[in-house]
């Protein structure tokens, strides 16, 4: 890393400790689409959902864990999502003297294409569809356009007007980037992952309710074979393990939040089985339902 940008990271992640107040967690700040995040100890690795964003990191380390593919970042590097996928993620390093300090900015598929409209930025339409997660490095226009953004947040008065404008050129940048063409599928029409995206929101929405796979291939527009091939490309899931991930990770929310029973949380989210619930929620998470709370429970005390 040059000199330039450490001390671009080094002002960047001074400004994520003073508006967080050096609080471990996530942070909203008055531009909406932006959150800090503030991790002063190693965690432990998390299931969730990474949204369509982008994750900057200025200080520490990180890992995901997308199915069995690892991505590891650091300090002026960043992970995008494309699409929302279940991830396994941990912050590998932190200390109260060097805390783990990152920003997340969302976006939406309308603001890419905005971008590319505008840029006039050359597009071509990728049959082949590429991974909806990858790392990438921060230059010094990326890295400045970030800064000017975080340093928005003293400047309240100022959001309304150029939150919008700094936010359309870190995507310009990152559309320029090596991994822009991952960002810029979603929104090509007639590509192989623009038309999955449809599948993906399905069983978002849909996730406790089962479903036919030639259904979902009718609503891309393909056959059954090319909607895996292309499923797998953007998500390193088929639909169907897409889907178990929502599920477990969403009846592990329910038992944490609500005083109900596993079984009845197996039937919430779509099991038919209580007893296959159990084994497939044991070989995700390591532990049976009942000792995984117990556990999580424990931790959060």
């Amino acid at each position: 890393m040059i000199e330039r940008q450490l001390e671009q990271c080094k002002l960047i992640a001074q400004l994520i400790e003073r508006h967080t107040g050096q609080n471990n967690g996530t942070h909203p700040t008055a531009i909406p689409s932006l959150l800090l995040f503030h991790q002063n100890k190693v965690t432990n690795p998390t299931h969730g959902v990474h949204d369509r964003s982008i994750c900057f990191v200025f200080q520490g380390k990180k890992e995901v864990m997308l199915a069995q593919e690892l991505y590891r970042y650091e300090s002026a590097e960043y992970i995008a999502a494309s699409v929302d996928l279940p991830v396994i993620s941990q912050v590998v390093e932190a200390s109260p003297e060097a805390p783990y300090l990152a920003l997340k900015l969302k976006f939406t598929p309308d603001q890419i294409l905005e971008v590319i409209q505008e840029s006039k930025l050359q597009t071509y339409t990728q049959e082949q569809a590429r991974r909806g997660l990858f790392v990438g490095r921060m230059g010094d226009s990326l890295l400045d356009a970030v800064k000017r953004l975080v340093q928005l947040l003293d400047h309240p008065e100022e959001i309304p007007l150029l939150a919008s404008f700094i936010t359309k050129e870190i995507l310009f940048r990152i559309l320029q980037g090596d991994h822009g063409i991952a960002l810029e599928q979603m929104t090509m029409d007639g590509g192989g992952a623009y038309r999955i995206i449809d599948v993906i929101d399905h069983i978002k929405r849909n996730y406790e309710k089962p479903f036919r796979i030639d259904d979902l291939a009718e609503l891309a527009n393909m056959s059954v074979p090319t909607l895996y091939r292309h499923f797998k490309d953007v998500t390193a899931l088929s639909p169907v393990q897409f889907q178990k991930h929502l599920r477990l990770q969403a009846a592990r929310s329910l038992l944490l939040t609500e005083p109900t029973e596993a079984a009845e949380v197996a039937f919430q989210v779509g099991y038919e089985s209580p007893s296959q619930f159990s084994r497939e929620y044991t070989r995700m998470f390591g532990l049976s339902p009942i000792q995984d709370i117990k556990r999580l429970r424990t931790l959060n005390e």
